[in-house]
């Protein structure tokens, strides 16, 4: 049985890149090699394509800076593809699977490469990505699609001096989240309690984006999330929540990624079926409103009151060791290799739709 080709996509630019390389660490462990042939693209750091021998390297331990360094310097940057040439030495590619979190890979950048290369690949298309990245448009959808999410005000270099600490707590209480619009892994987030605090975080958060999301606190929420997979007809997995210590004033990219040893995983969370049923059934609409392929992470907070909150989109979420997608699917009943098998399933039969759809070309007289 000839085996599928695939190319695992991983790095970037964004500040996910190390997440996003233990990430393609745990794939390709968990991949049937007797099903696969795999080759490795690494991103770097400033957006450039490593070929497959220097990737490995990358991979198999050797100093990132210090390959890059040693490679990169012969490319010729007067050509515009430069970047992207890499990709050019392997041959024959099915699939590909990119798991380039944050900046690049789940803001379409990468799916509309892609798309050009007439190839399967992985994950959501190019304006679903975009929108699951930008938590302003992804707020904006589900607000139309009647799913509940939290009251926020967007707040732009070209509007901030309209907003201050006192104005968003008359109408939003004295918790405040500050949150850059395209950003993932918690960078960039602020809960600001005062006008310094509002201040010196928006000064922050601006470093990382042009919008800047202030965001209405939850009462006293716990943080719940669920992962979906699936095309036109998606499924849920079991539900789980993240218990974070309590001198901490939110889930951080620390402890996301540093030190989880004081984070806390209850998976499946025991909550009423209730509950549970109503996170599914808003994540399933969030899924379908923003039009998102393959697989997706949503998370919820819910209130003191016990009503859950969208919170956010990940439509290329972690596979590290802590990840919650693949061990919410493991505690759904499905494996992690057997996840891999059905996320490159579901990629090829997405590109079959998109490739079923007709563009007449009309020739002009």
């Amino acid at each position: 049985m000839k085996k599928t080709h695939l190319a695992l996509l991983f790095g970037g630019d964004s500040s996910e890149h190390d997440v996003s390389k233990r990430s393609a660490h745990n794939i390709y462990d968990a991949m049937d090699k007797d099903k696969y042939d795999i080759s490795l693209f690494l991103i770097t750091k400033t957006g450039i394509i490593l070929d497959d021998e220097a990737s490995h390297r990358v991979f198999d331990g050797e100093p990132e800076d210090q390959v890059v360094e040693e490679v990169v310097k012969d490319l010729d940057f007067s050509d515009p593809l430069a970047p992207i040439k890499n990709l050019s030495k392997t041959k024959n590619i099915d699939v590909f699977f990119p798991i380039v979190h944050g900046n690049l890979g789940e803001d379409g950048t990468i799916q509309g490469l892609l798309r050009l290369m007439h190839k399967p690949y992985v994950g959501s298309g190019i304006l679903e990505s975009a929108m699951g990245f930008d938590k302003d448009i992804t707020k904006k959808m589900l607000n139309l699609a009647g799913v509940r999410n939290t009251n926020y005000y967007l707040i732009t270099p070209d509007n901030k001096d309209e907003f201050s600490y006192a104005k968003l707590q008359a109408e939003f209480g004295d918790v405040i989240f500050l949150k850059p619009a395209n950003q993932g892994s918690s960078v960039g987030i602020h809960k600001v309690t005062n006008e310094q605090e509002f201040e010196e975080g928006l000064k922050d958060a601006f470093r990382y984006d042009y919008k800047i999301l202030a965001e209405q606190a939850i009462n006293g929420p716990e943080e719940l999330e669920i992962s979906i997979l699936g095309n036109e007809k998606p499924i849920a997995s079991q539900v789980g929540a993240i218990r974070v210590p309590k001198e901490d004033k939110f889930y951080t990219y620390d402890n996301k990624f540093v030190d989880a040893s004081q984070v806390q995983f209850d998976i499946p969370v025991d909550i009423p079926q209730s509950l549970s049923d109503e996170i599914t059934d808003l994540a399933l609409r969030g899924y379908k409103a923003l039009g998102l392929k393959g697989l997706a992470r949503i998370d919820f907070l819910v209130s003191k009151e016990g009503v859950p909150y969208l919170g956010e989109v990940n439509t290329l979420p972690g596979f590290t060791n802590i990840s919650l997608y693949p061990q919410l699917w493991e505690a759904s009943g499905i494996s992690y290799t057997e996840l891999i098998d059905r996320l490159i399933d579901l990629a090829y039969k997405e590109f079959d739709r998109r490739n079923n759809i007709i563009h007449d070309f009309k020739p002009l007289s």
